[in-house]
């Protein structure tokens, strides 16, 4: 997908974060925001309108949450991968956020750093399955480090382990 436009959903219902988004998305031209919602209902719906490649989307939403809006598109556009954008870091949370079978979880506050790497990951992961994505995070998220922010290395080699799982089982 390097050179192919990236279709993106960005949810968010704070208006100065969406703002950063669009600012941090245009310095890669391939990554295209076709739309934006401001609570989880709205997300949803777009989802399964639009069939974004990449959905950023926030936990704490007016109308449906993050994690439920995240459910029902899982459901309505199964090939859009999720990347949860939220300022909340409870160990918790993000366990569930990833069980989902999302592709990823940045914290808000390290978004200016992290936001791209994750996109790209998600990006590469595309062959596989959300659960698959899923899957890279499960070790990571067992230290608290990698819970609050996945280092890219860390990525790759889950990633990695994850291909040669894969290739071992086809």
């Amino acid at each position: 997908m390097r050179n192919a436009v990236v279709q993106i959903l960005v949810v968010d219902d704070y208006e100065p974060f969406k703002q950063f988004l669009h600012l941090k998305l245009q310095s890669r031209p391939e990554l295209q925001i076709v739309s934006e919602a401001s609570d989880g209902l709205e997300a949803v719906q777009k989802a399964e309108e639009l069939q974004p490649d990449v959905i950023l989307l926030d936990i704490s939403l007016p109308k449906l949450n993050g994690i439920e809006a995240a459910r029902q598109i899982r459901k309505s556009a199964p090939r859009s991968r999720i990347i949860f954008v939220s300022q909340d870091s409870s160990p918790d949370l993000v366990q569930e956020a990833l069980s989902l079978g999302t592709c990823g979880y940045v914290l808000k506050s390290k978004a200016d750093h992290d936001l791209l790497a994750i996109v790209d990951a998600a990006l590469r992961a595309a062959s596989f399955s959300a659960v698959h994505c899923q899957e890279r995070f499960t070790d990571a998220m067992h230290a608290p480090a990698a819970m609050m922010r996945l280092q890219t290395n860390q990525f790759h080699a889950l990633g990695r382990t994850t291909r040669l799982r894969n290739h071992k089982s086809g």
